[in-house]
């Protein structure tokens, strides 16, 4: 192992270790649930609003490693952002991870995330890194405007 995916590898265990972002929201604006039935993610998102800022974002469920790391990174990433920015870092985010986004700069946006680069060598586990963005994807069409 290079490196690098060592330092990656090191990033995805802190992640998943950390439970700084399980937790639960009792006002969320929105809850959304994610589902991974290949091998049993599960996660529901717990998103608070202020007008189109996400002003609190947390989670609550059970997963693989990876699901739950992805998770983490997801929430330190969006926290505090726009919806538009949002969508931005969900667009980028699953792009990497189609190898359809390579530019370093770019990417770099993703601070930890990036971690997840090489996970597209793993098929089996691309869906567990991706199921939390797709989830906060769902969570904000689903969000009803007020």
């Amino acid at each position: 192992m290079d490196d690098l995916n060592m330092i990656y590898s090191e990033i995805i265990t802190e992640h998943n270790q950390d439970t700084t972002n399980k937790r639960y929201i009792k006002d969320a604006d929105v809850k959304e649930r994610g589902h991974n039935p290949s091998c049993g993610d599960d996660i529901t998102l717990l998103l608070k609003f202020n007008g189109d800022v996400i002003s609190d974002l947390a989670y609550e469920g059970s997963g693989c490693a990876i699901s739950q790391a992805s998770t983490s990174m997801m929430i330190d990433l969006v926290k505090g952002k726009t919806i538009d920015e949002a969508i931005d870092y969900v667009n980028l985010f699953i792009g990497m991870i189609k190898k359809e986004v390579t530019d370093e700069k770019e990417l770099e946006k993703l601070e930890d995330a990036i971690a997840l680069k090489n996970i597209s060598t793993l098929p089996g586990r691309v869906k567990c890194a991706v199921l939390a963005w797709h989830t906060l994807e769902e969570a904000i069409k689903n969000r009803k405007v007020v």
